[in-house]
Order: C-alpha cells, then sequence, then structure tokens
C-alpha cells in the first residue's frame, strides 16, 4: 500500500476529517488506497495557535499525547488539484473549487502547490509503528488490512 509521511498536528487533522486536503508543493498521478503516516516530528508552534489548538482539543489531543512514528488511518487519494490562484483568506484550484474557512487555515496553498483530495477513512487501532520516508513510499498491504 502507498504510504504518505506527515508532520502531526497535520497527521492527525486530516485523518480526523478536520480537512479535505493534504497540501504539497509536488503533485502525484497516483489515486487509490493510501496510508496516513504520523512521522516523529511534532510542529509545537503550530499547535498553540487557532484553529489547530481547538480542532486538537475537539478531538481529545494536545501537542504531548499527538501519535507519532506509526501509521494513523488508511483512505483514498481520489483527486490532485494545482492551486492556481490564493489571497489572505481563499485559493483557486485548477478545477474552479475555492477552498476557504479551516480547510484553507490548514493548508499551504500558494499558487503552484497542490491539494490533494482525501476521503474514506478509516482510523487503525492499534496504531501501526513505522519508520517513515519521503515522498510516497510502500507498506506490506497485508499488515494494514
Amino acid at each position: 500500500m502507498k504510504v504518505l509521511s506527515m508532520i502531526q498536528p497535520w497527521a492527525t487533522l486530516l485523518v480526523k476529517g478536520e480537512t479535505l486536503y493534504e497540501t504539497r508543493s509536488w503533485k502525484t498521478r497516483y489515486r487509490g488506497p493510501l496510508a496516513i503516516h504520523a512521522s516523529q516530528k511534532v510542529d509545537k508552534q503550530a499547535c498553540k495557535y487557532e484553529p489547530v489548538r481547538s480542532l486538537l482539543a475537539k478531538n481529545g489531543f494536545t501537542e504531548q499525547n499527538l501519535p507519532t512514528g506509526v501509521i494513523l488511518a488508511t483512505c483514498e487519494l481520489t483527486n490532485c488539484y494545482q492551486v492556481i490562484d490564493a489571497n489572505d483568506t481563499s485559493a483557486i484550484l485548477d478545477v474552479g473549487k475555492v477552498v476557504t474557512g479551516e480547510d484553507f487555515l490548514l493548508g499551504d496553498y500558494s499558487p503552484g502547490y497542490f491539494a490533494w483530495e482525501i476521503a474514506g477513512f478509516r482510523l487503525l487501532k492499534p496504531y501501526i509503528p513505522a519508520k517513515g520516508k519521503l515522498g510516497l513510499w510502500e507498506y506490506p498491504m497485508q499488515t494494514i488490512n
């Protein structure tokens, strides 16, 4: 299975459905099953600011108890859109979709970046310990299902 490693708190906010997109500086042609891995790193500064702090609290997390070094969930990568324009409160994707609100605040919508549309999260319990990698990487499917 393809896996995407993400820094916390972004990994948890994505798998908990607090945002529709994961933003990246690179695009992917891959579509299909995807697992989300929380890397060892926690962006402690991001955890202190709104709306991140409130969204984490709503889901029972703080910067101190975010899971790291584990695969959190499986999902489907359904689309990859390019950001064509943005201002301080919204972004326009290449298909005409407009991103606003918390979705906008929880990503980097710089023009030229990409918004990966991800859906159908299935949280894993227990989480699967794994060492992350850059880019999309492979993990043996039978151990996730």
